[in-house]
Parts: C-alpha cells; sequence; structure tokens
C-alpha cells in the first residue's frame, strides 16, 4: 500500500486550472493541463513510493512480480499488464470525436498494420495494440458530451427545424429509412463530401443554428455546440457528423459508458475517467490527426437513441459502483463519512477528489491521502479500512479489475 506519484499530460484542449487545483499547485498552470494519469500504461506509467522514499515505476513493479501486485485471477486473464487506466479528464476544450475498437476489431486492425510493417509510432498507425478501449466517465463537474447517435426522429426534427436548403436532400435519405441503416447511410455520405460540397453545406448550417439560437428554439444547445465546433474547426465534416448525435450534460456524480464502436467527444468539463489500458483511437473529425474514413466505418456502432446515464449502485452505505459489461475495469465512488471496509481480490487504485482520507490495512499499516493524492493496493492487501481524515467527509474514486 503506497503513495503514487502521477504524470499529468499537457494536451492544448485542457484546462489551466482544473488539475492544478486538484492537485494543490500554483493556478493557474502555466500550460494546458489535459488528463493525471494513474495506472501502468507505457506512455506513462505511475510511479510507486516506497515506506523508504524511493519510486519505482509501477510498470516494472508489475513485471517483476505480477501475481504478486495483481493477484493470480488477473494475472492469468492479463499477464503483467494493469488492465485499467483511471484519469482525471479536464476539458476545456473540445476533443476529436472518435470510436474505439472492439477487441476482435483490434487485434485483426493490430495484426494486419503489423504485417504491412506499419510502424507503431506512424502518423497514419491505428491500431497501437490488439486491444479494446471500453471506458466511462464520471462527472467530477457539470460535464459536455457528444456520444451515441441520436433517436433518427429527432434527428429529423433537428434538421427540418434548421431548415437550411443545401441540407434538404440529406434530412429526406434519414425521413426515407429512420433507422440504424439510414443514420449509417447519411453519416456516411456527411463524412465523405468532396471539400466543394462542404464547403457550400456548412456555412448554410452554421448561419441556421445562429438563427435558432436567436430564436431560443427547441434544439438552442445542440445549435450551440455546432456553433462552437464551427468556429475551432472551419471547414470539418466532424462538425456536420455531430448534429447526428446526442447532447449530453452530466451532473457531478453521473456517468455515462463508452462501449466499443459508441461515437462520441468530450466538450468541456472534468470527470474521473476508467478505460481499458489501450491507445487505440479512431478518428472521426475535429482534429488536425489521422483520419482513417473507412477504418472508422468498420468499427462503428450506428444503434441510436438515448444515451443511458448512470449514478451507480449503491452497494454500501456512501458506497456506489458504476457497472458496465468491460472486464478490464470496475470504477466506485466512495463519499465517506465513518470508517468503511473496501476490499477487492485483485489491484486497486484509490483517488481523493475531496477531503482527507486514512488507509489502514490489515498488516496495521496506514496511508494519508489528500486531495489530489492516490494510493496503489496491490492483490496482497485485498482488504482495506477506510475513515476520514478529520471532521469533513472524504470523496473517493476507486478503480478496479472488472467481473465478468
Amino acid at each position: 500500500m503506497d503513495l503514487l506519484h502521477n504524470a499529468v499530460r499537457p494536451y492544448a484542449w485542457g484546462s489551466r486550472t482544473a488539475i492544478a487545483e486538484l492537485l494543490g499547485k500554483e493556478v493557474p498552470a502555466p500550460h494546458p493541463e489535459a488528463e493525471l494519469w494513474m495506472g501502468a500504461h507505457p506512455g506513462d506509467p505511475s510511479r510507486v513510493v516506497g515506506a523508504d522514499g524511493v519510486e519505482r515505476s509501477l510498470l516494472e513493479l508489475l513485471t517483476s512480480d505480477p501475481d504478486g501486485q495483481l493477484g493470480t485471477q488477473v494475472a492469468q486473464r492479463w499477464g503483467s499488464r494493469l488492465p485499467f487506466l483511471l484519469k482525471v479528464l479536464a476539458a476545456e476544450e473540445a476533443l476529436s470525436l472518435q470510436a474505439h475498437p472492439s477487441a476482435a476489431q483490434a487485434a485483426e486492425g493490430f495484426a494486419l498494420e503489423e504485417h504491412a510493417g506499419v510502424p507503431l509510432d506512424a502518423a497514419v498507425r491505428n491500431y497501437k495494440d490488439p486491444a479494446a478501449k471500453p471506458e466511462l466517465i464520471c462527472a467530477l463537474t457539470e460535464f459536455h458530451a457528444l456520444a451515441g447517435f441520436r433517436e433518427p426522429s429527432r434527428t429529423v426534427s433537428l434538421l427540418r427545424t434548421l431548415d437550411a436548403p443545401a441540407l434538404a436532400p440529406y434530412t429526406e435519405m434519414l425521413v426515407a429509412q429512420p433507422d440504424s441503416a439510414g443514420l449509417r447511410a447519411l453519416f456516411t455520405m456527411l463524412i465523405t463530401l468532396p471539400q466543394t460540397s462542404l464547403s457550400m453545406l456548412l456555412p448554410q448550417v452554421l448561419d441556421a443554428c445562429v438563427l435558432h439560437v436567436k430564436e431560443h428554439g427547441e434544439f438552442d444547445l445542440e445549435c450551440r455546440t455546432i456553433l462552437e465546433l464551427g468556429e475551432s474547426y472551419p471547414g470539418d465534416a466532424g462538425v456536420l457528423a455531430a448534429l447526428l448525435l446526442n447532447r449530453i450534460v452530466l451532473q457531478p456524480g453521473e456517468a455515462i459508458h463508452l462501449p466499443a464502436g459508441n461515437l462520441h467527444a468530450y466538450l468541456r468539463g472534468t470527470g474521473i475517467e476508467i478505460l481499458a489500458n489501450s491507445d487505440n483511437v479512431l478518428r472521426c473529425g475535429l482534429t488536425p490527426k489521422h483520419v482513417d474514413v473507412p477504418e472508422l466505418l468498420r468499427v462503428l456502432d450506428f444503434t441510436c437513441g438515448d444515451m443511458p446515464v448512470s449514478t451507480g449502485e449503491e452497494v454500501a452505505p456512501g458506497v456506489r459502483v458504476y457497472r458496465t459489461p468491460a472486464p478490464e475495469f470496475e470504477l466506485s465512488r466512495l463519499d465517506v463519512a465513518d470508517e468503511t471496509r473496501i476490499d477487492h481480490e485483485g489491484p486497486q487504485i484509490v483517488l481523493c477528489t475531496s477531503g482527507a482520507a486514512v488507509l489502514t490495512n490489515a498488516r496495521g499499516d496506514e496511508v494519508r491521502l489528500a486531495r489530489g493524492q492516490s494510493v496503489w493496493l496491490p492483490a496482497s492487501d485485498p482488504a482495506v479500512l477506510v475513515r476520514p481524515d478529520g471532521v469533513e467527509s472524504a470523496q473517493l474514486f476507486r478503480a478496479t479489475a472488472g467481473n465478468d
């Protein structure tokens, strides 16, 4: 049971305040800070701080002792690889519109690119590993996102409300086939528009959105989002693709699960993200990075409807679990006012997001977690008692491997 030192990823869309404030550092930060990583991802593994103060890479620790650190069950399935990655994600601007492959799609795509000799660090590489990348985001602040294809009849209402002349043929496509197949056809046409057609259609859509916002219409939030994306990514077909997606606002404690094939983009806000330990991303737009439309279409899931929002399942007083089908991870939220027991057969990472807490294992070892700090609990510490440190309650998030 040891404290972790974690890497901060400075992507351009990040916040200069959210992660710095969580970690008790100077605000604003000198550069945007987008993600705080907790785990053993090869790109930026956490460092375990031993009782003697010596730091060691968590990745190296797992490689040297997979059974002791991960437990027999996790090690048998995942080898020396920690199957999950926990993050604090802080977005001031929209991330790219993207989807992630299933395990089978990732294995196939990785094998094909390996066989073709595409370097792992090549800009045109789609698959960095043969693993799936499901994820879940739980809001710490109000959190805005696009996720999953909207029910087609609602999208028809939006497109007809905009009433842009150049948009009419595309609207009628969905009217004629208001289902997943119709969405696939419409999405494919919009995302592959020649630049001349895109240059005619997109300005009309943006003008229609301006008019709708001025009139405070039914789709005000959706139109504001399209205008924001159009300003940030002029001439990007991803702006049109965003017209087809659910516009979601999560309140603190609410979460969405993004399975394989779900098209999504985080827009702004701070949240706790847990995901499979993979780098596989297929981008659709809203980015200067590589976009491979044929491969994206191979992995996209055009199932449509409202995006389910979870508040977690209360499994004990103050303990809520956000269950998903993902075998790689499970996220729990602990609002600790009294002593609480947490246990798991495999490894755990615990992050304090509010207040402070003291963790005690069966040997009597104690670790104090201040806000922004996290701790590594190996499988050899299966049961830990948590109590608030002080009169205020503490809020913790716990990452474990999933149960399937």
